[in-house]
């Protein structure tokens, strides 16, 4: 399996305007399209395990490159 870095943009939940992206290590031998489409369980985990951050985009990169898949879909915890 290929390491893929999923970087995902959280803000606070008490707090919008405040955002950070927070990297997490998706291994996969999918595609990076293929990797934003299949992060969400794994997004939605992270979310469940920090209940005062909330998901707002998301995107894949190979570690090391500038190569980037885009979560044109924007997932939150509502």
């Amino acid at each position: 399996m290929t390491p893929i870095d999923l970087i995902v943009t959280v803000c606070a939940v008490l707090s919008p305007t405040t955002c950070e992206e927070t990297h997490l290590v998706f291994s996969s031998n999918a595609s990076l399209r293929q990797c934003t489409m299949a992060a969400q369980p794994y997004i939605a985990q992270w979310v469940n395990e920090h209940p005062k951050w909330t998901a707002v985009k998301w995107r894949c990169e190979y570690p090391g490159t500038n190569r980037k898949a885009s979560g044109e879909a924007v997932w939150s915890v509502g």
